[in-house]
This record gives C-alpha cells, sequence and structure tokens, in this order.
C-alpha cells in the first residue's frame, strides 16, 4: 500500500490529517470568496450549513470505504463498478488530488512573496516547500500524521490569539441585521465554502490505514468541526473588523485585518507576518497530504513503487500551479476546484455506495 505496509494511523490522527488537510488557504480566502457571493455579513451561516452538508457527504464516504477494510478508494473501485469505468474515475480523483496540491502551494508562494519573502523568486520558494514536502511524504503517511499532530495545536493556539486580539478594531454593527437580506444570500455563500471545506473526502484513502475504521465518523466529525469553529471564529472577526464592503474589495481580508492594528510594547507589534508563518505549516500540510494522496492512487492504478511516483508528481505539480497567470487566475482555479468537489464527492460516492449494496461487493459493515 505504501513505503511502509505497516503505517497506520489512530482516530485522532485520521482526524488531524483531516482539520490540517482543511484548514489551508480557506483561512485566508474564505471571508472574500463567501461575501463576494453573499454580498451580506450572513456568510457565517453559510459556513454552518456546507459544514452540515459535508459531514452528510462524508457519513456516506466512511460508510463506502468500511465496507472495503483495508483498501483505499483507488482499490475498490474497480471491483464496484468493473475497470473500464474505475480507471477514468479514478484519474479523475487522482487530478483532483494533484490540482488541489497545486493550488495550495501556489498560494502560499503568493501570500509569501507579497507580504514576508519580497523580491524572492517564486520558483525558489516553491522549490524549498517541495522538497522538504517530498522528504516527508517519503517517510509514510503515520509520519505525516505525528508531524500534523505538532503542528496543528501551535497553529490553533497563536490563531486564536492573534485573531481575537483584532477586537481593537471590531465593530458588531459590521455584522447586522441578520438575515437582512432574507435567506437567499446565505444560499449563495455555501457554494463557495466547500473549497475551505475540501478535506473530507481524504477519507476515501485513511480509512484503509485507520488502525479502528469503525470510528472513521468521530474522526470525520472532529476534523469538520474544528474547522468549523476556525472558520466562524475568522468571518466573525474580519467581517466585523473590515465590514462586508471591506472584504470584498480586499484579496487577502484576514491578513489585511491583521496589518489594520498595532499593539505597541508587545514583542510583535504586527502580526500578519506571524500568522502567514504558522499558516505557511497549514498549507504545507495540506500540499503533501493531497500530493501523497494522488501519488498512492497511481502507484495502486499500476501497480509501482509509492517513491517513484512521488517523484514522477513533483514537476507535474510545479507545472500546475505556474500555470496561473496572475492571483486572479489562482482564485479562478480555486472556485473550478469547488465545484470539482461538489461533484465528484458530492454525488459519486453515493452512487457507488448504492452499487456496492446491489451487486453485493464488499462487506456489511458491523
Amino acid at each position: 500500500m505504501s513505503n511502509h505496509p505497516k503505517d497506520e494511523i489512530s482516530t485522532v490522527q485520521a482526524a488531524v490529517i483531516i482539520i490540517s488537510y482543511m484548514l489551508g488557504a480557506g483561512v485566508l480566502t474564505l471571508p472574500r470568496t463567501t461575501a463576494q457571493a453573499a454580498r451580506t455579513p450572513d456568510v457565517w451561516i453559510s459556513v454552518i450549513v456546507a459544514a452540515v452538508l459535508v459531514i452528510l457527504a462524508g457519513l456516506i464516504i466512511v460508510h463506502l470505504g468500511r465496507r472495503f477494510p483495508g483498501r483505499t478508494f483507488f482499490e475498490f473501485t474497480r471491483e464496484i463498478v468493473g475497470k473500464w469505468i474505475a480507471f477514468p474515475l479514478v484519474i479523475t480523483v487522482i487530478g483532483y488530488f494533484l490540482v488541489i496540491s497545486a493550488f495550495e502551494t501556489r498560494v502560499m508562494a503568493e501570500v509569501t512573496s507579497l507580504y514576508l519573502l519580497e523580491g524572492t523568486p517564486m520558483w525558489a520558494i516553491i522549490m524549498v516547500f517541495m522538497w522538504i514536502g517530498f522528504y516527508l511524504m517519503n517517510g509514510g503517511i503515520n509520519s505525516m500524521a505525528r508531524l500534523f499532530e505538532v503542528i496543528l495545536p501551535i497553529t490553533l493556539i497563536i490563531f486564536v490569539i492573534i485573531i481575537l486580539l483584532s477586537l481593537k478594531v471590531f465593530e458588531f454593527d459590521n455584522l447586522r441585521p441578520v438575515l437582512g437580506s432574507g435567506v437567499m444570500p446565505v444560499l449563495k455563500g455555501i457554494k463557495p465554502s466547500f473549497l475551505s471545506y475540501a478535506g473530507y473526502e481524504i477519507l476515501l484513502v485513511l480509512l484503509a490505514f485507520m488502525n479502528k475504521p469503525s470510528k472513521g465518523n468521530k474522526a470525520l466529525i472532529l476534523g469538520t468541526c474544528v474547522p468549523l469553529g476556525v472558520y466562524l471564529l475568522t468571518l466573525v472577526m474580519v467581517i466585523g473588523g473590515l465590514s462586508v464592503d471591506g472584504v470584498i474589495s480586499r484579496t487577502w481580508p484576514t491578513l489585511d485585518l491583521m496589518r489594520s492594528f498595532e499593539m505597541q510594547g508587545l514583542l510583535f507589534e504586527r502580526f500578519e507576518s506571524l500568522l502567514l508563518v504558522i499558516w505557511i505549516m497549514q498549507m504545507f500540510a495540506t500540499f503533501t497530504i493531497t500530493h501523497y494522496a494522488a501519488s498512492l492512487g497511481l502507484a495502486q492504478l499500476f501497480k509501482g513503487k509509492l517513491t517513484l511516483f512521488l517523484l514522477i508528481l513533483l514537476p507535474i505539480n510545479y507545472i500546475i500551479m505556474m500555470l496561473p497567470k496572475d492571483v486572479n487566475t489562482v482564485f479562478s482555479m480555486g472556485d473550478f476546484l469547488g465545484n470539482c468537489s461538489l461533484v465528484l464527492f458530492g454525488g459519486i460516492p453515493l452512487l457507488l455506495l448504492i452499487v456496492s449494496v446491489l451487486r453485493k461487493k464488499g462487506v456489511k459493515p458491523k
């Protein structure tokens, strides 16, 4: 299955991987994308509704995966629908994971070159990022899970402290009135929220590595609720600090919120750089787990060595991430991935589950 046949992760580690996957570029882009779609401060409701829908879709994936213990989506799809249908389906999912990893790396490079390493060539930032990621991925999924367990608490603690410091510029009136424009803006805000929740689909791979796959539901719910809390806090504080119009007019509103205030006398007086430093770790986590999933899919599809495909996909990943000419094209890529996520993981796992039950494929979960 991987470089390490006995690779196993616990339920908590599975949840940490899901959380780390979700908490990528979403915190930096979610306020603007949802505010543009809804044009009201009620987008926090959209994010809650999207989380509920994601959990429902994730439960279907968990139930499907538990019918084929110890096997990933790339392996059991052929048994369900046959090789002629399974091959293009598996290739599509592999391509999705690969483009997600490229998107996260490009967003990381964009904000790093703008706020931290001004004037540094983008290729230099990306190359370091990718080769460190390759070293981690080559150690197996358990190595990634253990690193994410270290990164995640640090990220969450620092993020909560920094975002709460923006209370200095927070105005509650920017969040009023609740549902002032009705329900339709809330519904419009659901679709752009899905990209930020991209991550639950990794259960198509993770369940095969879990030592207790029967607790996949627990990993899913925990892995979704933590990002939900982070996204809600981010939306409330960013819109409360900048207003809906202010959020729409900014490329990276979360970072701009950090730039809108100073705290005299502290070790750090400006916080956008500190926030970006810790969030680079989360984008790194998203890049590694998605690149690993794409490589694992190819290795299982073509019966090859995982390390070989990890290497082969690195230059392809680089080419994909360099295709967008500017940051607006990068955001268009994000919208495209959100649409793909809805189609690929909102409906296909349910169809596969129904077919597997009708054809009596797999085992009935206990």
